[in-house]
Parts: C-alpha cells; sequence; structure tokens
C-alpha cells in the first residue's frame, strides 16, 4: 500500500511519492534527528517474510554504504517498521539519464563525461567486489555535480526469492532459468551469460556499461526488439547497429571502446572498469574535451588563465598495469642503445634485464617512475582497503614503502636530486620528501596531469583539456604560461619534460585536423617552438643522449643532440610492448644513469 505524506518510519517522516520501480517504490522524507532531506525506498514485499533473505540485503546494504564514492548514491540507513523494509538514501536532485535521453542523444562531450564518471563509480564498487548487475539509464541519476549510479549491487539481493515471473511478459527478470542461477537485471542491457542463467562477474556491469554508452551517443538502445524473446535472440546473435550510421558525429575511438564492451564473450571485453576508464578519459583527450569536474566540452576543464580562487578537481591521467610486474633494465642498458646508434658496427656493453614483482598486500600498481639518481622506483598501488597511496622502493631492496599523506595521488615525479616527489591530490600541486614529513601544497589548480621538475627549481605541467604547458615555482607562487597553444590548429599540449639545461623542454602537440600528435622543443624564456616531426606517445630525454618515446605500442630510443636539439640518428627498439602504448599514455621512466622502467 502506499505510503500517505506525514506518515513516518521509524525517525523518518515522508513528505511525498518520487517514483517506483523493480526495486520498490521511492518517497521523499525528513530525517527528524539530522533535520534533512532523504530518499526513502520502501522495498519488496517479499523481502519481509524472509529473514534470511533481509539478513543478506542489510549486509549488501552496509557494503554499498561504505563505498563512499561522489558518483555512487549514498545509503545512510536500513530499517524496518512494522512489516515495512525501507532503505534510507541521500536524496539526489535532478533527472534520470532515461528520463534526459527521451529528449535525443547527449552531444559526445556530455556523453564522455558521464560514461568516464559511471565507469569510475563501478571501478570503485568492483574493486570492493559488489557488482551492480542492473546498470541501466533509469539506474543513473544527471545532476549538477555528475552522475550518481542508484540501486548499487543491490539488485541480486532483492531477486533471490522474487515471485516467479513470465519472462515474455516483463524486461525487469528475477525468476530463476536454470540450475546454475537466476537472471537478475533488465532485459535490454543483460549480458549473455546473464542471460543463460550463469553467474555474472563484474565484466557483465561492462557489457551493461557499453550498452548505456550506446544508448547516449546515439538515442537508441544497442539491442531491442517488439518482445522480449526478441530481445534476447539479438543479444545473444546480432552485432548492434554502428554507432556512426546513427550519429555520425560519433569519434571513432568511442565506437571501439562500446564495440569492445558488447563482445558476446566476456573474455573478449574489457577486463575492469579501469581499464575502461582511462581509455575514455584517452577518448575525451583525442577529442580535445575533458573528464574532469568542470565538465567535458565546457571550456572550463583546463586552465585557461593563470588560476584564480575556482578550484577543481584534477583527473590524474593514469591507467592501470595489465601485468603485476614491471621489466626494469639495467644501468647500462640505455649506453648499449647509444652505442649501437652512434656506432655500428662495435660492440656494445650488455643490456641487463630484470623483473620486479608486484609487492605483498598491494595491487594495481600504476605508473612506475625511476628517480634521476636510479637508486629509487616510485609508484602509485592500492592497499588490501583499495585506498591508493605514492610507494618507494630501493632498487636493492624488496620492501616498498608507503608515503603518508599521499592518498588519492596522481602520476608522480621526482625532483632532480631525487629527494622528493610532486604529485597532483585534491585541487593541488603537492610536494613531498621521501624521507617522510607532512606533504607541501606547491599551489592550487584547477587541472594538472603531468609534470617534470627542471634542475632550476622550476615545474612545468600540462592543464586541463585545450590548454598549453604552464610553470611554477617548486617553493610555489604563481603560475604562468610556458606555451602558447594555436587555436586555429592545435588541440593541446601535454607531457612536459625537461632536457638537461633546465632551459629547454619537451612536450607533444595534439593537432586539430590530423589525428597525430608532434614533438616539440620549447624554452622556458621564450614561447618560440622548435618542431621535431611527428610522435605516437609522450616522449622523455634519456641519459646518455636518446629520447625514449614508443612506436606502434613499442618503446624506442633515438639519438639526440640536447645542445643543438636535433636528432642525430635512427630510432632502434629497446624493450617490448609498452603499457598504455600506442596511446600518449605509454607507461615508462628512465634515470640519468641509464636504466629505465616499463
Amino acid at each position: 500500500m502506499p505510503l500517505s505524506s506525514g506518515s513516518r518510519l521509524g525517525p523518518y517522516e515522508i513528505v511525498a511519492p518520487l517514483g517506483s520501480g523493480g526495486m520498490g517504490e521511492v518517497y521523499r522524507a525528513r530525517d527528524s534527528r539530522l533535520a534533512r532531506d532523504v530518499a526513502i525506498k520502501v522495498l519488496p514485499a517479499h523481502l519481509s517474510t524472509n529473514p534470511d533473505l533481509r539478513t543478506r540485503f542489510e549486509r549488501e546494504a552496509r557494503a554499498v554504504a561504505a563505498l563512499n564514492h561522489p558518483h555512487i548514491c549514498v545509503i545512510h540507513d536500513v530499517g524496518r517498521e512494522g512489516d515495512v523494509d525501507y532503505l534510507v538514501m541521500e536524496l539526489v536532485e535532478g533527472e534520470t539519464l532515461h528520463d534526459r535521453l527521451t529528449k535525443g542523444p547527449l552531444p559526445a562531450a556530455a556523453a564522455l563525461k558521464l560514461a568516464f564518471e559511471i565507469a569510475s563509480a563501478l571501478d570503485r564498487a568492483h574493486r570492493a567486489g559488489i557488482i551492480h548487475r542492473d546498470l541501466k539509464p533509469s539506474n543513473v541519476m544527471t545532476t549538477k555535480s555528475g552522475a550518481k549510479l542508484m540501486d548499487f549491487g543491490l539488485a541480486r539481493a532483492a531477486a533471490i526469492a522474487s515471485p516467479a515471473s513470465d519472462v515474455t511478459q516483463s524486461p525487469s527478470m528475477t525468476r530463476p532459468l536454470t540450475a546454475q542461477g537466476s537472471i537478475v537485471g533488465t532485459l535490454q542491457y543483460m549480458a549473455p551469460e546473464q542471460l543463460e542463467g550463469n553467474e555474472a562477474d563484474a565484466r557483465a556491469d561492462l557489457w551493461a556499461f557499453g550498452c548505456v554508452l550506446y544508448e547516449m551517443a546515439t538515442g537508441k538502445r544497442a539491442f531491442d526488439g517488439k518482445t522480449s524473446a526478441s530481445v534476447i535472440s539479438s543479444i545473444m546473435r546480432d552485432e548492434p547497429r554502428a554507432m556512426s550510421e546513427l550519429a555520425p558525429l560519433t569519434p571513432p575511438a568511442l565506437e571501439r571502446v562500446v564495440k569492445r564492451c558488447l563482445a558476446k564473450d566476456p573474455d573478449d571485453r574489457w577486463q575492469t572498469a579501469r581499464d575502461m576508464m582511462h581509455e575514455i578519459e584517452w577518448v575525451a583527450k583525442e577529442g580535445g574535451m575533458s573528464t574532469g569536474a568542470s565538465g567535458l566540452g565546457s571550456g572550463s576543464g583546463g586552465l585557461g588563465a593563470p588560476p584564480s580562487t575556482e578550484i577543481l578537481a584534477a583527473v590524474p591521467r593514469r591507467r592501470p598495469r595489465v601485468s603485476p610486474a614491471w621489466i626494469v633494465a639495467g644501468v647500462c642498458a640505455l649506453a648499449a642503445v647509444a652505442a649501437l646508434v652512434t656506432r655500428p658496427g662495435r660492440d656494445a656493453p650488455p643490456a641487463v634485464r630484470f623483473t620486479i614483482s608486484q609487492p605483498p598486500g598491494l595491487q594495481d600498481m600504476e605508473w612506475p617512475t625511476l628517480s634521476p639518481d636510479g637508486r629509487l622506483l616510485a609508484f602509485v598501488a592500492a592497499d588490501s582497503t583499495s585506498n591508493f597511496r605514492i610507494y618507494v622502493r630501493e632498487m636493492n631492496s624488496l620492501e616498498a614503502k608507503p608515503l603518508a599523506g599521499t592518498e588519492r595521488a596522481g602520476r608522480p615525479f621526482w625532483s632532480p636530486d631525487s629527494r622528493q616527489l610532486a604529485y597532483f591530490s585534491e585541487s593541488a600541486l603537492k610536494k613531498i620528501a621521501i624521507d617522510g614529513g607532512t606533504p607541501e601544497v606547491i599551489r592550487e589548480v584547477r587541472g594538472g596531469s603531468d609534470g617534470t621538475w627542471g634542475p632550476k627549481g622550476i615545474i612545468l605541467f600540462d592543464g586541463g583539456q585545450g590548454d598549453s604547458i604552464w610553470r611554477v615555482d617548486a617553493s610555489g607562487g604563481p603560475i604562468t604560461g610556458a606555451t602558447t597553444l594555436d587555436r586555429k590548429t592545435e588541440r593541446f599540449h601535454g607531457w612536459p619534460w625537461f632536457l638537461p639545461d633546465g632551459e629547454h623542454f619537451l612536450f607533444l602537440s595534439s593537432k586539430i585536423e590530423r589525428a597525430e600528435s608532434e614533438l616539440c622543443v620549447g624554452r622556458l624564456d621564450s614561447k618560440d617552438v622548435k618542431r621535431l616531426g611527428p610522435c605516437e606517445a609522450r616522449a622523455i630525454y634519456a641519459a646518455p643522449g636518446s629520447i625514449l618515446t614508443t612506436r606502434i605500442g613499442q618503446l624506442i630510443a633515438r639519438p639526440f643532440d640536447a645542445e643543438s636539439l636535433e636528432f642525430t640518428g635512427e630510432a632502434v627498439p629497446i624493450g617490448g610492448v609498452v603499457q598504455g602504448g600506442p596511446s600518449r599514455l605509454a607507461h615508462f621512466s628512465a634515470s640519468e644513469t641509464g636504466s629505465y622502467a616499463m
């Protein structure tokens, strides 16, 4: 029976109905204890008749409540009043994505922004062992602050022991079909393995995500039909219509993301939401858009001008390792390469390679960063509670030590003396001494992902989408421009790297008309730029005189004279396939002693 205005469930007074769905009726209510408005969901009646089921539901609700993610609806409480079970949630003001899509497809920038936020919510939940199982547009709220994912992880708990229903009558299916398990979810967004009644893992959420992203970009469902049977047949056998046919301006890279989400075999899909999240971010950057808090395509995601008091969250452009180890070449490796490319036919010193395994208790190691002196390796990793922070490991040690206070850090980079690390976190550029101490804020920033710390105490970093390279003193002070963007021909400047003189620096220029980047050399005291030619990915200078980058995803070295700013030979391969390559996010680093990590 619907609840009337003024009725109470424990300390909560019902104000007005908000809607209903497969998970129950939703009401606006007032929390009399904390004097705040909340949303109350009255749960299906079958939960009340089964104590074991109710206990399981409460257990799963507590797990979701612990997620604490900006794009997951917060659960405040679970209660029971008489024979009514209810869930108390954050009151989210906005409209559902389903309602928004009735007006037509989203612009590419808005679709990518929402997609990034949904993917980050999935990543957080999957790391905690929680699968949504019913991701669909009606379970996504669009608000001024971004996406909010609703009913996270609760669909399965609510579905167990649900009354059987005819599969042909309702697109929302909870009836057990096979002895292997139950179908839980909404038909048009269900993965093939769910339709077969198999136990679904996190990759079923990635399938549903692909369906949602397809619909956001085209305004049409990826799989549809006049009956449930025809929808099931389409999901099991058909490929969705090409997105570019329905929305001609769809970026090809975005269509590839969706196509991989919708692979029939789970092993052929993205394997983690984090992989998918950072691929979406790369697609956004390729298109000159931002996945930052300011919104894609809004033009306010980057610096645009020296920062003021307006502070927006920075989104680190990083992507996790697929393998739980890094290959690290010994100190003579780059010297061996230099000998081969500058003195053909002569014997080169041997290169030594070895593997650093993932330290016990850590997961998702990201971005191996060698110190300039070659003694230390810094990286970001998650502990057993899924908290990310910076770790530092001596090359002659088996232990990696966490740097306290570096939670939520992204892309650390070294000071020239190898004693400090700089990084972006919580809308600020920070630094920390590796021997301990409290992180210091160098400057609050409105964007920033990759940086380089020069020998003269200057830090360069790239801003948000559509931005150039920016500079700030490592001791603090104002932020000023280091390069000038040609907005007629260039999308953005990114990935700065100082050359040995501390005056010149490498950076990439992304072109508007061609899907390529150009490697350039800038100078601190001038806006003049020297262009070195096309470059696939980020590039760094490495002793004893080479530029490292990737070619078709493989690490290569090309000899380079840092004084004349000229290449002096052809590139040679020096390693295997780099994670993140051939995208511009290629993961590798090098020291001044001639070693490299990838």
